[in-house]
């Protein structure tokens, strides 16, 4: 090997280790905080609101999306949070009592300090969700928006599968998104019920842009096959980056989109052990 031939195999190397180096100390692709649904806990809040709100502490989780709690007032889980420092900046509220009582779900929120309010299912039959159930949802949810704008706080539809079923030319989600006031509803997608009936996380983020807010992270084991129920077992929530699902690409795309807050949500039996590890999946990501 001559001389030229040495020189360049080296500069090679070094190129490669420069890229390598790049590449392992590039930015952070996740820079919010780290935050979770409280969906993920229910198992443990009935034995002790304190000691869970203890235990999301020590995972370093910062942010909670919930609601007020059986066996302590709204006030009082909105000073253990403080106490905690843990921030909610979004509750959940049932269709119903959205629907009857607006009222209720905007002193909740105020006095939790959130600025979102999610619903996460549309009352119908089985398996029988349609442009009636589609059409009564649209009006429903810009009166309530109405209603919670006006008191500063955001309604988010939080999809869950069945509402992808065809419809024209595209779904009922497209129906809802299309005919739902931009001024009033916004939208929180969860990537599990996005890819469990087949759609695309990515596609979706990117057609309707900063009409999506919240996300919901979560991960479907690898060979489950999905369909329109808004069903699985909660044994399929995996921890993220596990699954089937691309999460690099989608926090890509939401991060464009403008998502404001990124919950983690585990409904399986395992969360405890796996929401350390999608913890340190997504803060381990990068760009």
């Amino acid at each position: 090997m001559n001389k030229i031939s040495i020189y360049t195999g080296v500069i090679f190397a070094s190129a490669l280790l420069h890229i390598n180096v790049i590449a392992q100390s590039g930015k952070p692709l996740y820079t919010k905080p780290v935050a979770a649904q409280a969906y993920t806990f229910r198992s443990s809040f009935p034995k002790g609101i304190e000691a869970t709100l203890d235990t999301i502490q020590s995972l370093g989780i910062t942010e909670l999306e919930g609601g007020p709690q059986k066996g302590m007032s709204t006030e009082e889980l909105r000073k253990q949070l403080d106490k905690r420092n843990i921030k909610m900046p979004s509750i959940g509220a049932g269709y119903e009592s959205l629907v009857s009582n607006p009222q209720e779900t905007i002193d909740n929120a105020k006095i939790l300090g959130a600025n979102f309010v999610m619903v996460a299912w549309i009352p119908h039959e089985k398996n029988n969700f349609n442009i009636e159930t589609a059409k009564k949802a649209v009006a429903d949810f810009n009166k309530a928006g109405k209603i919670l704008k006006e008191s500063g706080i955001t309604l988010c539809y939080h999809n869950h599968g069945y509402e992808f079923l065809p419809y024209e030319n595209g779904t009922l989600f497209d129906y809802i998104v299309k005919n739902t006031n931009p001024e009033y509803v916004s939208f929180e997608m969860d990537l599990l019920w996005t890819a469990f009936p087949g759609q695309d996380p990515v596609a979706l983020l990117n057609k309707y842009g900063n009409r999506w807010k919240l996300m919901h992270l979560k991960d479907l084991r690898k060979g489950v096959k999905g369909d329109n129920t808004g069903g699985t077992p909660v044994e399929n929530d995996v921890a993220l980056g596990t699954g089937q699902i691309n999460i690099p690409a989608i926090l890509k795309a939401a991060k464009k989109a403008g998502i404001k807050h990124y919950f983690i949500e585990d409904e399986s039996p395992s969360f405890m052990k796996q929401v350390p590890q999608t913890i340190a999946y997504i803060k381990g990501l990068k760009e």
